[in-house]
């Protein structure tokens, strides 16, 4: 059994640990806060620029962007794989990386190879570990994402299935549902599909004037519509990681508390232990003198 001294000094780490996931958990409550209300503002952009697009793509029928084409000759992938930059967020990014490597496998047994664009830290390592060709990546993204920051290794994808190298581009990311569940999701950046694009169900359609022409304003809108679910994603992804944070520490937090506990009973039990074995030789050195 371990001595009393050894055990106060298990219960006053064990305390500094619980200080230490408090605040973590309080700080993680703060930014998944200010990181929902970003996301929130976010999601009526890419709903209304996603309805220009399809919109328009039905309105031009005579000219078809590479966006909305397959490319059925390409034997190569895209995936944009949207992880974290830093950890203690519990299995967010174990279970998302677990869906890009079963994806990841799918397109391998296809005769498919892939292209992979990272962003965040822990996606990046991830890939290099397992040798997947990582053509892009984006880390140390802060709390508050830039999309000036993700258009570059975006545009590395995007280029190339515009030029016909890769047959599809897909996104892989965890979406934010509450602060209790998070979904990960993956799902076809490209090509774009119409009916995947349109939000307004209303049914109307719309005529439209061009300056200077179709084709310059529809390459330009499907470009930025691409960009913005990206940007959205990285949006959810974060408001995921911040709750995800929270709910872990406020665990660590509940379990250091227990541990503390049990460990406080220990330390009683063997104290106790210790007052009674040295009544006992007290008592019989007593007898022996009498």
């Amino acid at each position: 059994m371990a001595s009393s001294k050894e055990i106060r000094g298990k219960i006053k780490s064990v305390e500094n640990t619980k200080k230490i996931t408090k605040a973590m958990e309080m700080v993680a409550a703060s930014k998944m806060r200010k990181a929902q209300e970003r996301m929130r503002s976010a999601r009526p952009y890419a709903e209304k620029i996603g309805n220009i697009a399809a919109a328009l793509a039905q309105a031009n029928p005579e000219y078809r962007h590479p966006f909305l084409v397959k490319n059925e000759k390409a034997t190569a992938a895209g995936m944009v794989v949207v992880t974290t930059d830093k950890g203690l967020c519990g299995g967010l990014n174990t279970n998302l990386l677990r869906a890009a490597t079963t994806k990841l496998k799918e397109l391998e047994s296809a005769g498919q190879k892939t292209d992979v664009v990272a962003i965040g830290g822990k996606g990046f390592g991830f890939m290099n570990r397992i040798g997947a060709k990582v053509v892009a990546h984006a880390t140390q993204l802060g709390d508050q994402p830039h999309i000036e920051t993700l258009i570059g290794p975006v545009k590395v994808l995007l280029d190339a299935y515009a030029e016909g190298k890769l047959s599809a581009v897909y996104l892989c990311y965890t979406q934010f549902i509450n602060t209790m569940k998070q979904e990960v999701v993956v799902q076809q950046l490209l090509p774009l599909k119409a009916d995947d694009m349109a939000t307004d169900k209303s049914g109307h359609s719309w005529d439209y004037l061009y300056e200077p022409d179709a084709a310059t304003v529809i390459d330009e809108l499907l470009t930025r519509y691409s960009e913005a679910l990206v940007f959205q994603a990285v949006a959810e992804n974060m408001a995921s990681e911040q709750s995800a944070r929270m709910v872990a520490m406020k665990s660590a937090t509940d379990n250091a508390g227990n541990l503390i506990k049990e460990l406080k009973l220990v330390y009683n039990k063997t104290r106790q232990a210790a007052i009674t074995k040295e009544l006992s030789e007290i008592v019989s050195g007593a007898a022996a003198v009498g």
